[in-house]
Order: C-alpha cells, then sequence, then structure tokens
C-alpha cells in the first residue's frame, strides 16, 4: 500500500468553505484598501486558486490565515503588474496591522466591537459616521445635514474616528489578555 492520499476539498467541503470565510476574506482586502469591485474580483479568485490545489482544513484560523496570504499574494501580484510598486509595502504594512486588529477570526470580533463602540458615541457623532461612511456623502453635506460648518463637522468625524478606534483597540488589548 501507498502512503494515504491527502483528503481533498468536496463539493459540499468548498461550498461551507466559501460561505464560512467569503465575508472575512472580503473585508480583509477592503482593509488592505481594494476598493469595492477589486475585493470582488480578488474574493473569488483566492478560492479558485485555494480550491484548485490540494487543500486540507486543519482549523479555523489555519484556513483564515491561508485564505488571508493566498488574497495578499493576489492582490500584490495585481499592484506590481499595474505598476505600483510603492503600494505594496503599504499593503504589508495593513496587513500586519489587520492580523493585529483581527486576529484569527476574520475580524468578526473588531466588527462586534466596532458595532458596540459605535453605539457609545453620541447621537450627532454616530450619524455623521453613517452619512460618510454608509452614505458616502461629502463633508459639506454631513456639515448642511448637521447645520455645522464644514470645519466643525470635520472636527465632529475626527473626534467620533478616534474614539471608536481606541474603543476598539482597548476591547480587542483586553480580549486578547495584554
Amino acid at each position: 500500500m501507498g502512503p494515504a492520499p491527502s483528503p481533498q476539498v468536496t463539493g459540499l467541503d468548498a461550498a461551507r468553505l466559501i460561505q464560512t470565510h467569503q465575508a472575512g476574506v472580503w473585508r480583509y482586502l477592503r482593509a488592505l484598501g481594494c476598493e469595492p469591485w477589486l475585493a470582488d474580483d480578488l474574493t473569488q479568485e483566492t478560492f479558485l486558486q485555494v480550491l484548485q490545489r490540494p487543500f486540507q482544513e486543519i482549523n479555523a484560523a489555519a484556513t483564515t490565515a491561508y485564505l488571508r496570504k493566498t488574497a495578499l499574494n493576489l492582490l500584490i501580484s495585481h499592484e506590481r503588474r499595474a505598476g505600483r510598486m510603492h503600494s505594496v509595502e503599504a499593503i504589508e504594512k495593513l496587513d500586519q496591522q489587520w492580523s493585529r486588529w483581527a486576529g484569527q477570526d476574520d475580524g468578526e470580533l473588531a466588527l462586534d466591537y466596532l458595532r458596540e463602540c459605535l453605539q457609545r458615541l453620541s447621537a450627532r457623532a454616530r450619524l455623521a459616521l453613517e452619512l460618510r461612511f454608509r452614505d458616502e456623502q461629502s463633508r459639506v453635506q454631513i456639515a448642511q445635514a448637521l447645520n455645522l460648518s464644514e470645519h466643525g463637522a470635520k472636527n465632529l468625524m475626527q473626534r467620533a474616528k478616534a474614539q471608536l478606534r481606541a474603543c476598539v483597540e482597548k476591547k480587542l488589548r483586553h480580549s486578547h489578555g495584554t
């Protein structure tokens, strides 16, 4: 008898793998600076590459790390082909920061903390951030909606983002036991 073949991902396993990790890979690529259309393309390419090779799931953390590394390599290749070598260094720094924030759970814990921290902001600050990031409103539009000067809207959003960052980082440090 020869060596046992390594188990390969079946159709059902592939569907489960994609369903479990697709949002995390996409979110990771967006955190690295991809536009939504590029994150869509690279997420799909990540799973195509992973599923075309022998792949064995060891545990969720290893799978997440493997998918992130594959997505990172695809993004770096994309940037190099586009002649944007300077952005490769920035991408690698963002990858390190993402790993620090997201840990091994596709960023779900950090996202939960962000939602929790968002509720602690004043209603006005939360609305300003929603207008900016959910509704993609300009600073001028946000200022008009909140009856502020443009500078006032800018300051409000900067303070709100700083509060969110501090809150999420504190929760992440606490959850990681540091």
